[in-house]
């Protein structure tokens, strides 16, 4: 472990320890397998990149663990979906906020 960040857990600091060729390969990765599937697995590849944001995020010394699944997400993308149709894309509105309650409910620290 680097000395920087040893210094930074005893202090409590925050920091992000991901790297830009990672997030670049994850990002890929996602966007690949959205394609593929024609978007039906894209709340996978939401999930699959938010964890590798999450997971190599550490606050006040405290590194966040994400514990959501493309499965939960999965079934909320259709209940989002058929609201936004319901209400003729009015909805439409809310679902970045309601996938931003999503990650932050399913966010938790590991020690």
């Amino acid at each position: 472990m680097d000395v920087n960040i040893n210094n930074a857990i005893a202090t409590g600091e925050s920091y992000f320890d991901g790297g830009l060729f990672q997030l670049i390969g994850w990002t890929l990765l996602g966007w690949i397998i959205t394609t593929i599937t024609f978007g039906i697995c894209y709340p996978w590849a939401l999930c699959m990149v938010y964890s590798w944001k999450i997971n190599h995020t550490v606050i006040e010394g405290r590194r966040l663990k994400f514990n959501g699944t493309a499965l939960g997400l999965f079934g909320n993308w259709i209940k989002w979906l058929l609201l936004t149709i319901i209400t003729l894309g009015i909805y439409g509105f809310w679902v970045g906020i309601a996938l931003q309650k999503w990650k932050v409910k399913h966010t938790t620290f590991t020690n």
